[in-house]
């Protein structure tokens, strides 16, 4: 009787293990978990791709973001150095190069080029052209933050190119007077 009683429980405990190896996949598993027991890690890793790429993205649209916050302050400095002096010091002509490759690798970023076109509308004063180029650093800064991050936008593109019309006016026009 013992000897039954023993089997019998030797017969339970090896059927409840072979029944326990063949439950379905818990929680943690994936429907990608192939039913030999290998993982399918192909759709893991497109996962883990698509968010690297999303990461990405978005790191690259908040350095666009501080690229259009930095040239508003630098134009800002350069506006109020300007009404200071009246005249830019060689400081000055850094920060002005710097505001015009801002504004060249924001306006590249959003898919712009060089514009062929010749400004008409220039100011014919120093004075009025570091102010028209500090208003125009503003409204461009002003796009960049109200446009998407996947989204191309004409207007800043219009908008880097007269602002970089206007820089090199600024620096063609300090480079003269500082002759």
């Amino acid at each position: 009787m013992v000897i039954h009683a023993l089997m019998i429980a030797v017969i339970v405990m090896l059927s409840s293990a072979a029944a326990w190896s063949q439950t379905p996949p818990t929680k943690g598993t994936t429907m990608a978990d192939k039913p030999d027991g290998d993982v399918d890690f192909s759709q893991r890793e497109r996962d883990m791709q698509t968010r690297l790429i999303l990461r990405a993205e978005k790191k690259a649209y908040e350095e666009h973001l501080a690229r259009a916050r930095e040239a508003r302050q630098l134009a800002a400095d350069l506006q109020t150095a300007f009404e200071n002096r009246n005249s830019f010091s060689t400081e000055d002509q850094k920060r002005l190069e710097r505001l015009e490759k801002l504004t060249r690798r924001i306006r590249n970023e959003v898919g712009g080029s060089d514009s062929d076109s010749k400004p008409d509308d220039l100011p014919n004063e120093l004075g009025k052209a570091v102010c028209e180029m500090a208003e125009m650093t503003k409204e461009l800064a002003k796009q960049v933050e109200k446009t998407p991050r996947r989204v191309l936008s004409a207007a800043i593109i219009d908008q880097a190119n007269k602002l970089i019309d206007v820089i090199q006016f600024v620096r063609t026009k300090t480079r003269l007077t500082n002759d």
